[in-house]
């Protein structure tokens, strides 16, 4: 039996909805695995906020120097890796989302542009191609959830925040990494500049 896969942005998110969704018609109780909840027809789990990070470029191999011959830093793509301290929540995220009994993912993550981003860049780092709605909650009662559920968002609705989301994060990446490294190159020059006249 095909199943949906449920992701929200915190564990105690997931830990709501499985006992919210539990009460949906024709929805059964969900059992507790180690790291998500299950019934025969969804499987919930979550981030732990941001999981995914944009990745230094590297050039022939190596990281990207400090100089002014560096910048600016303009990757033609942007790759994403797991946070360092998220590994582990990224792989069972990555093993559930593969599973072929789950044939499509709903996004619970806060509703926003972050909320959005976690969910577009863990889902865009796995490669999955498997249709999405989008869970749109303003409140965690269990009204305001079961309220969400009956109304579902269309992948098409959500993309425009999902563009706006990946837009602010590569340019945030951008401005920060060439602003740091030339204000850093500016002021060794400028302290090299001060030792020659001193």
């Amino acid at each position: 039996m095909s199943k949906t896969l449920i992701i929200a942005e915190k564990p105690s998110v997931a830990a709501d909805l499985a006992k919210a969704l539990a009460k949906a018609p024709g929805m059964k109780a969900f059992a507790k695995e180690k790291d998500w909840y299950e019934n025969d027809t969804h499987v919930i789990s979550s981030a732990v906020g941001h999981l995914m990070e944009l990745k230094m470029p590297e050039k022939d191999g190596k990281k990207i120097g400090w100089g002014w011959t560096s910048l600016p830093i303009m990757p033609a793509e942007f790759e994403l890796q797991p946070i360092e301290s998220s590994v582990d929540r990224f792989k069972v995220l990555k093993k559930l989302l593969k599973r072929p009994d789950v044939t499509s993912v709903i996004n619970a993550c806060d509703a926003g542009r972050e909320g959005e981003l976690i969910f577009r860049y863990l889902v865009e780092a796995i490669g999955s191609k498997k249709p999405v709605e989008r869970l749109w909650m303003q409140s965690m009662t269990q009204g305001a959830i079961l309220d969400a559920f009956k109304k579902l968002r269309s992948d098409k609705e959500m993309r425009p925040l999902a563009d706006a989301a990946k837009c602010r994060s590569e340019s945030d990446w951008l401005v920060g990494i060439n602003a740091t490294r030339a204000l850093t190159c500016l002021l060794y020059t400028s302290d090299a500049a001060d030792e020659e006249d001193s």
